[in-house]
């Protein structure tokens, strides 16, 4: 009983993770109608910018550190979105902007080698350790995971429905031509909204840092597991990111119960094919929404 109450921890951890990855990817796609392909190099970055350089080169205090990080992964989602998405969102076809975040993540890799090194690390002393409850004993990185998360979810539902910013998104995601003529400024919303997941991604690379050592393709599966979230918990929408996020974080590590450890990444895929073939609108329907 404790291993299997551990492990749904674990899932709730590793599906908060996937829910804000797909969050990430839904507010960009509704922001521009496209998607960023590079974000999983945009959570190495935060992790980086984070363990490498405020944390392990100048011996920032870890607070400052997480919240200069975050402007910082702020100001690169909007030159991001000034030289990338906005430029290339208007050409004939989506390919181009597509070929562009992969080409940026690309870029991203090798800076990050050239600048910090081709070896791993990590951050000492950051969220190690275990919490125990009764005779159960939970990792902190999980415990801290699932409250940033639930803490991100609540400030992002009061950004969307408390704040002019958070209106003027939610309007261009709905209709780009009508807020527009509304008056709305749809390149100034795009830069404000890939800014904003940047920072996200930011927060994902900072928290999962104790459960990955900092290298450069530590986001990659993780990346590639919030896109079927996204798909799963039904694309563009938030409540389909959460959705879709916990229902693999659970499904992937309750398989651990039934099934050998090494299949385990192949369970959020198996789950995307599932649902692309049965239930293509997601588990969040067109009709729900």
């Amino acid at each position: 009983m404790e291993t299997i109450l551990q492990l749904i921890v674990s899932g709730i951890a590793f599906g908060c993770i996937y829910c804000m990855v797909a969050i990430e990817f839904s507010l960009i796609f509704n922001a521009s109608g496209l998607i960023n392909f590079g974000h999983d190099k945009f959570i190495m970055l935060g992790a980086y910018i984070f363990g490498g350089t405020m944390v392990n080169h100048l011996g920032v205090n870890f607070f400052l550190a997480f919240t200069v990080a975050l402007a910082l992964m702020g100001l690169f989602g909007a030159a991001v979105a000034a030289g990338i998405f906005n430029p290339l969102r208007n050409m004939p076809s989506d390919l181009y902007a597509v070929m562009g975040t992969i080409m940026l993540a690309k870029v991203l890799g090798e800076v990050a080698r050239l600048v910090w090194g081709p070896q791993p690390f990590t951050v000492e002393n950051f969220l190690v350790g275990t919490v125990r409850v009764g005779d159960i004993a939970l990792p902190r990185a999980s415990i801290y995971i699932i409250i940033a998360s639930v803490v991100f979810l609540y400030l992002q539902n009061l950004l969307f429905k408390k704040t002019k910013i958070g209106k003027a998104m939610r309007c261009v995601a709905q209709d780009k031509v009508a807020a527009a003529i509304m008056g709305i400024n749809v390149s100034q919303n795009i830069l404000l909204t890939v800014a904003f997941s940047s920072v996200i991604c930011g927060i994902i690379g900072i928290m999962i840092i104790p459960v990955f050592h900092v290298e450069v393709n530590m986001a990659n599966m993780i990346g590639l597991k919030g896109f079927a979230a996204s798909v799963v918990g039904g694309f563009g929408t938030v409540a389909g990111a959460i959705a879709g996020g916990l229902f693999i974080g659970l499904s992937e590590n309750m398989y651990l119960v039934f099934g050998p450890a090494i299949y385990k990444d192949v369970v959020a895929f198996v789950l995307l094919i599932l649902f692309l073939l049965i239930r293509p609108e997601g588990i969040v329907s067109r009709t729900s929404r």
